[in-house]
């Protein structure tokens, strides 16, 4: 309801819908004052497992993306098989714009004792095997984030028997991460698979620890493979059992010129895969569609 009379009160020339949870408001402002829309959409918003398993939150979900979607004839989202998604389900054409990060040219940071997870700690993420994982792994995990669930979390490391390896730094700036990851050994970008939108994703911290020049660990999915396909930039794993994480960091751990090169790796897919590329894209559509 906020949303909707900001909206409404403002000067604008089009609307822009982030998510499915911003596509209402967005949508009525859009037909009451005769504006252009677009959705942007990040993800499967209703196959994420904390709506997906929810029957009737999903429920109301899916009827709220039935009923508008296919009203945003303009749209954008990260990958192309979420693209191709939409275009099954609602019969649209989106195009696809990489949430990536701007390139800038690093100091070669000299990498610390740490391994790292940075993002949102919310189920579907993996937990549930990463910290198990460390029963393997020697060197310390910093998890570097917030989220709902975060107490499972402390559960499971309490649990596990691992409180000596694992640190929550919890949330800080933006500017102060940018400085922390490419100190990192390892990253981590794992999701569980039984979600459709854990398995055509594209996260954002993939691109992060690209640019910051740390190898990672990745699930298997079709857009990360894509990726990895061009460059060598860490290890994919299609199985996120406990001792399959375990063995792949121990991997980069355990070989330190593998590892420089997955660090070298890094820094060229940077130069290809960056917002000043991308942004051109996102610039010439809303041009060509709003002017």
């Amino acid at each position: 309801m906020r949303l909707f009379f900001y909206l409404m009160t403002r000067t604008l020339d089009a609307v822009c819908a982030i998510d499915l949870d911003t596509i209402l408001p967005c949508y009525l402002t859009s037909v009451l004052r005769k504006k252009k829309r677009i959705y942007d959409a990040h993800e499967l918003f209703c196959e994420m497992k904390e709506i997906s398993s929810r029957p009737f939150i999903y429920n109301v979900w899916k009827m709220v993306e039935k009923w508008t979607v296919p009203h945003f004839k303009l749209g954008y989202c990260v990958n192309h098989y979420i693209a191709g998604r939409f275009r099954e389900m609602y019969h649209v054409e989106y195009i696809v714009i990489r949430n990536m990060p701007l390139l800038k040219t690093h100091s070669k940071e000299s990498s610390e004792n740490f391994i790292l997870y940075q993002g949102a700690v919310n189920e579907g993420r993996c937990f549930e095997t990463l910290i198990p994982a460390m029963q393997w792994i020697d060197t310390p995990l910093w998890i570097v984030g917030d989220g709902n669930f975060m107490e499972q979390v402390k559960t499971l490391v309490s649990t596990y028997g691992v409180a000596h390896k694992v640190h929550f730094k919890g949330m800080i700036p933006p500017a102060e991460l940018r400085q922390l990851t490419p100190k990192a050994k390892v990253g981590f970008t794992l999701f569980e698979p039984d979600a459709e939108s854990n398995y055509y994703s594209l996260a954002n911290r993939f691109f992060d620890y690209i640019h910051a020049g740390v190898p990672q660990v990745c699930v298997d999915y079709p857009a990360y493979r894509e990726i990895y396909n061009q460059f060598n930039i860490g290890v994919l794993i299609e199985d996120v059992s406990p001792k399959r994480i375990a063995a792949a960091v121990n991997q980069i751990l355990d070989h330190p010129s593998a590892a420089a090169r997955m660090r070298e790796a890094c820094i060229k897919a940077a130069a290809v895969y960056n917002w000043q590329t991308e942004s051109q894209t996102l610039i010439n559509y809303y041009q060509e569609h709003i002017g």
